[in-house]
């Protein structure tokens, strides 16, 4: 048995290899270089060749790490990803459970609604969100406007940090809760229908087989679901940039992202912009690393 079970292991590894390989050589060459421009000072005269490169080491590292506003920044794109997650995984969730119970026909309309939804291009959604949630045109101030909340008639929703981040976040979840839908509607689909019978049988409540039953079934789908949503919403960058303004009002909206883009582009500080990029590289994986391994845990 183990003999096979080490058989297996090794032609999985077999199968993967070629995959594995053609990652690694589209990933090591960019992470290399973005750790190499961070340790240098590497500004517009130096990547015009006008000026020679000078090397830093961790000086860019210790500014940045110096610097209260990273902190800040930090902190928020944390705060900002955790609720973008939390937000995603429950509508998709939640909509795939009505999916698995609805008949065909509603069933088909809402996995068309989602895909649009999901199909749609950043920058376009972002846009076509501004336009609905506009201060002066916008359909929502005016519906809202109509049901009698009068103090909303040119209401700005970008205006204030928790609003802007609230429209954002918003748009973000319905651009990407259709991944969450599709993932766990296709594992409840897979459920043996047998299992859940005899979980009826025994008397559990409706409840109960879902925590006991469903979500040990689902979690490797629900690992892979959150660990694409922690990735696709720390890295967030279009909808910030685009639904903001480049940030809010004095900065007020600023994410990770976002900040590197000032940094290295606006500032003309490649080497501190790249500098940021390493760090939240290394977050990711470290978040990454701790969710699967609490997940691991659990079982």
């Amino acid at each position: 048995m183990a003999f096979t079970h080490r058989r297996d292991g090794r032609a999985a590894l077999l199968y993967l290899l070629p995959a594995a390989v053609v990652l690694l050589a589209l990933m090591a060459y960019p992470i290399y270089q973005l750790v190499v421009i961070s340790l240098y000072d590497y500004g517009q005269p130096q990547a015009s060749g006008a000026a020679p490169l000078r090397f830093l080491g961790l000086e860019n590292y210790t500014t940045l790490l110096s610097d209260p506003r990273f902190w800040d920044v930090l902190v928020t794109t944390i705060g900002f990803a955790a609720f973008c997650v939390a937000g995603t995984l429950f509508v998709g969730t939640a909509l795939a459970v009505l999916a698995s119970r609805a008949r065909a026909v509603p069933r088909t309309l809402l996995f068309v609604a989602a895909l649009g939804a999901w199909a749609t291009p950043t920058m376009a959604g972002s846009y076509v969100w501004l336009f609905l949630f506009d201060q002066d045109f916008g359909l929502v101030n005016e519906v809202l406007a109509g049901l009698g909340f009068d103090g909303m008639r040119g209401h700005s929703w970008t205006f204030e940090r928790f609003s802007a981040f609230g429209l954002v976040a918003a748009e973000i979840i319905w651009c990407s809760f259709p991944f969450v839908l599709v993932t766990m509607y296709a594992g409840i689909r897979a459920i043996p229908g047998e299992v859940l019978e005899a979980a009826a049988l025994d008397g559990a409540s409706v409840r109960r087989t879902a925590t006991s039953v469903i979500l040990p079934i689902l979690r490797p789908l629900l690992v892979i679901a959150t660990i694409q949503s922690i990735i696709w919403d720390f890295k967030v960058f279009t909808q910030i940039y685009v639904m903001t303004n480049g940030g809010g009002v004095a900065g007020q909206n600023l994410v990770l992202n976002v900040f590197a883009y000032q940094k290295a582009f606006a500032g003309e500080q490649y080497g501190l912009g790249a500098a940021i990029g390493v760090v939240m590289t290394v977050l990711l994986l470290a978040i990454t690393g701790l969710y699967v391994r609490a997940q691991r845990g659990v079982r």
